[in-house]
Parts: structure tokens; C-alpha cells; sequence
């Protein structure tokens, strides 16, 4: 039996990202538990690099998720690759839940780093290419709001589970990330396809009848639909001629985009926000914070977050990508500094900070709630910037052939560096403690600079239109500007030259018959 779809893009977006939410369920599933007695000791007190291993399991398993992604998308569609990755994730919540030793619990977050890898990449493109382009930031918003309500809802599951006695503690709480996944999966089959997964296939009716139910209520005469029916086959048809392979990624000014897909994923994880999502509960112990007062100061920031990236949905379409990607690696910088520097003046704990080994300094008093206040001020930069704006920006870069993976290629950038801090910070704090952050806050200018010289605006343009500002001769990424899409002029002439009665096949004809003569201007 064929099921109904649903194509309310809000709704579509609301089921698809539960993806994300998996991956905020991940993430505090450790930093609610790592700071409680049940876990230190069952686990025997990891600390340094064990600690880190297991915090950076995920982001391994992501790695793999996100080099098979791409592939797997391209053959089945956005939306079948993303239930592909649930099933990774209830054989990895099933391992963590029956968790006996510390190789089975970096296992288990292997296994759902895979569904991760997969659905980070996969959700961003997916809802890309469904949403109008006024609407296409604040739609992609919704996976970061969905990864932060994860974090959030499995933060305070963690710490209501914090008084059970025993391992039973943190196997309930790992228990409860079937809860999303189920979810996700029996709402997907609901959804429709992409259709510009479909035009890449050719399932060349089934794609503009989809076209027309997402952005004309079904009406496959609106002027809409034939115009931005014509521009995506137009282009196809351009990138199918320019050839394929991992080459395409490279060439002419395709590199452009690679840089920037690739790179303002990797300076999410290198501004340094995760060492407040996955080891909050540390930097709070060094700010003197220590057993629930730690954890719901801790819980105090996820809800932060959620406000702000909320925030930040209503006029992400309206800002513009560049100026929140750059200012926002500004003061994040600026926190990162004061934090340094006001630990800098902190007491050195050998012993570590209530026997915690990863925390072997400490302020007191004013020192401590000048950390606390801002870690806060961090996080609601991060929130506001690039914690939504990087999913944004790395899934409207890529052309449609090279799309889904290229957005696993970016996600790559992004967990490669994940896991790479997931494995460092804990044994940095112990070993260089406040100069971490001084560390962050120079890679935050790095990532300003880089925006600015590098990164052209795509704020309020067709993921068509994109392509042109990353084109050889294209304009100086300081130049641009958000708006200035040309698919309304286009929607008029469809009007004029067309009428209200053209019939879908004439349209598809038309479409068909549309030949480019130059693929110059494919980056």
C-alpha cells in the first residue's frame, strides 16, 4: 500500500530532522553521565586519553557515515539513506545499553557515529533541495534546533537518571535514544522524495509533480514551478556535460566550493563550542561548580542554546551567511580569550578537581563566575552564528550532481576535526589547561579571515544560482550581497512566454529540449 506524503516543508522538516536530534541525544548522553560517580566508577575514573577515546567514538563512527553517505544517497535518495542510518543506530544504542566494559561503550558510540555521519550530511542536503530559496536558512535551521532540543531533552534524561544507583544509571539513560530513532522512522515513510534527486534519476514526471505539491500546491502550471523546473535541468544538463568523478570536485572552480563545503564545517568544530556541549561539566568543575549545581548550570547552557538558535531561525534569511559566519568567529574569540586568561590566574590541582583527573585547575569567586558568564556568552554566540549557519552554508554550496556527496565530503571536514578534539581536549585540559581556549581563539580569527576573502554570499539565491557566484570570473566574495536572485524575473518571463495554460507535458518538452551550448560558467 502506498502511503501519503506530506509535503507542508515545516512538517517535512520537522520529522527529517529528528536526524539531528539523534546526534544532540549522542552528545549528552556522555556529558550528562562522564561527571557522576556511577560512570567513574564503573568505568575505573577515565581520564586523558581513555576519556577522550570514548568521547571521540562517535565522531569516528561519523567519519565513516559521512564517506558513505554520499554514495548511498545518490543511488537510493536523500530520504532512503537517512532510514539506512537508523538501522546503525539501534544496534549501537542496544550495545551501549548492554554496556560491560569500556570497549563495548566505544563500540556502541562507533555504531551511532556512523548513523550521525549519515544523517548530518544527508538532512541539510535533503531539506536544501525541497525548501523555496526565501525559506531554505531558517528550513535548515531546524536540523540545529533539533540537535540542540537532543542535547537538551537527554542532558536532564542523564541527570534525572543520575540518582538511580549503579550501572543502571547510565544504561537507562542510553536506553532512551531508541525513543528518536523510532520516531524518525516511521515518519519518513510519509515524506516524499526530492525532486531534484528524482530529475538527477530522471524520473522526470514524478520530479515536477513533486516540484509542484512543495512550492505550488500541486499546480504544475505555476509560473514558479516552470521556472525553477527550467533552471534545474538546465544546469544538470551543464554538470552532466563537464563530466564526473572525485575529479569534478577539483576542477575549473569547482575547488572553490570544496573549500568553502569542507572548510566552514571544520571551523565549527575548530572554534572550539564543543568543548562546551561535550565537556561543559568540566569547565564548569573549574569554575568551582561541583555535583548537580554543576550539572544544571550545565543544563542551563543547552537551554541557551535552544533560545538563541530559535532566535536566529526567524532571520537567518534576512542577516545573510557571511556577516553571522564572521562576526560570530569574532566573539567567539573574544569569550575564548577571557576565559584563557582568567584561568590563566587559576590554583593547579595535581590531584584533580574532586578526584577528576581531567580538571587539575580551579578559580574561585568572581574569577569563577567571569568563566561561567562567559561559557554562557559563547555558547549564545555560537547559537546566533555558526552553529546553524555552517549546515546552512556547506549544504548550499554544491551543485546538484555533486551534492549529496559533497555535503559528505564537508561533513567528513566536520567530523574528522570532531573526533580530533573529541581525543585532545580532555588530555589538553590536563596538560596546557587555560591555554586550550588561547588556542581557540586564534583558530576563531582564523575562521573570521577566511570568511571574509573566501566565502560569497548565497543568502536569498536558487542552490542553482549559487553555482555562479563560485564560477570562474564570479564576483569577490566581499562584494556580495544577500537577495538578488534572478528566478522571480524568470517566473515573470515563464508568465509572459508561456501563459497559465501550458500543459505539463509541453512544459517537460520545453524543459527537454532546452540544450545548453557552454559550460563555462559550472564551477
Amino acid at each position: 500500500m502506498k502511503l501519503p506524503k506530506i509535503y507542508n516543508t515545516y512538517f517535512v522538516a520537522l520529522i527529517a530532522t529528528v536526524g539531528g536530534m539523534l546526534f544532540g541525544f549522542d552528545i549528552s548522553s556522555m556529558s550528562a553521565i562522564i561527571g557522576t560517580k556511577q560512570y567513574i566508577a564503573f568505568f575505573d575514573n577515565p581520564h586523558g586519553v581513555k576519556q577522550g577515546a570514548i568521547g571521540s567514538a562517535l565522531a569516528a563512527g561519523s567519519v565513516i557515515g559521512s564517506i558513505i553517505a554520499g554514495p548511498i544517497s545518490n543511488k537510493y535518495g536523500r530520504r532512503d539513506s537517512i532510514m539506512f542510518a537508523c538501522f546503525w543506530w539501534i544496534v549501537g544504542t542496544a550495545v551501549q545499553t548492554a554496556v560491560t566494559n569500556t570497549g563495548m561503550l566505544i563500540a556502541g558510540r562507533v555504531l551511532n557515529g556512523v548513523t550521525v555521519g549519515i544523517t548530518s550530511s544527508q538532512v541539510p542536503v535533503y531539506l536544501a533541495e525541497i525548501a523555496k530559496k526565501e525559506k531554505r536558512g531558517s528550513i535548515i535551521v531546524i536540523q540545529q534546533l533539533a540537535i540542540e532540543w537532543g542535547i537538551f531533552f537527554m542532558f536532564f534524561i542523564g541527570y534525572g537518571c543520575s540518582f538511580i544507583a549503579g550501572p543502571a544509571s547510565f544504561r537507562t539513560a542510553w536506553a532512551m535514544q531508541f525513543v528518536p530513532c523510532v520516531v524518525l522512522m516511521v515518519g519518513l515513510p510519509f515524506l516524499p522524495r526530492s525532486p531534484r534527486w528524482l530529475a538527477k534519476v530522471d524520473r522526470t514526471d514524478e520530479a515536477i509533480k513533486t516540484l509542484a505539491n512543495i512550492q505550488a500546491n500541486g499546480d504544475v502550471n505555476d509560473p514558479l514551478v516552470i521556472a525553477e523546473w527550467e533552471e534545474i535541468t538546465t544546469v544538470l544538463a551543464l554538470e552532466r556535460e563537464s563530466g564526473g568523478g572525485w575529479q569534478i570536485f577539483f576542477k575549473n572552480g569547482m575547488w572553490r566550493r570544496t573549500m568553502a563545503g569542507v572548510s566552514v564545517q571544520a571551523w565549527q568544530q575548530l572554534s572550539g563550542a564543543n568543548v562546551m556541549t561535550y565537556y561543559v561539566v568540566y569547565v564548569f568543575q573549574m569554575a568551582n561548580l561541583t555535583g548537580n549545581i554543576n550539572l544544571i548550570s550545565s543544563g542551563i547552557q543547552y537551554a541557551l542554546f535552544i533560545i538563541f538558535t530559535s532566535f536566529i531561525f526567524f532571520y537567518i534569511d534576512k542577516t545573510g551567511r557571511r556577516s553571522l559566519l564572521m562576526y560570530g568567529a569574532i566573539g567567539m574569540a573574544i569569550c575564548h580569550f577571557v576565559v584563557g586568561g582568567v584561568l590563566s590566574a587559576g590554583e593547579y590541582v595535581p590531584e584533580g578537581v574532586d578526584g577528576n583527573l581531567n580538571v587539575v585547575i580551579r578559580v574561585r569567586g568572581p574569577k569563577a563566575h567571569t568563566v561561567i558568564a562567559f561559557s554562557y556568552l559563547l555558547i549564545i554566540v555560537y547559537a546566533l552564528t555558526l552553529a546553524p549557519v555552517a549546515w546552512v552554508y556547506a549544504a548550499e554550496v554544491w551543485s546538484l550532481e555533486t551534492r549529496a556527496t559533497g555535503m559528505g565530503l564537508a561533513s567528513l571536514g566536520n567530523w574528522v576535526f570532531n573526533f580530533a578534539l573529541g581525543l585532545f581536549v580532555p588530555p589538553g585540559f590536563a596538560n596546557i589547561t587555560w591555554k586550550l581556549f588561547i588556542i581557540f581563539g586564534v583558530l576563531c580569527i582564523g575562521a573570521a579571515l577566511q570568511v571574509y576573502f573566501t566565502y560569497p554570499e548565497t543568502c536569498g539565491k536558487t542552490i542553482e544560482e549559487i553555482e555562479e557566484m563560485f564560477a570562474d570570473g564570479g564576483p569577490r566574495p566581499w562584494h556580495t550581497k544577500p537577495g538578488g536572485s534572478k528566478l522571480d524575473a524568470k517566473i515573470e518571463e515563464v508568465r509572459e512566454k508561456h501563459g497559465r495554460n501550458l500543459s505539463v507535458d509541453e512544459k517537460i518538452l520545453n524543459v527537454d529540449e532546452k540544450k545548453p551550448t557552454s559550460v563555462e560558467h559550472i564551477a
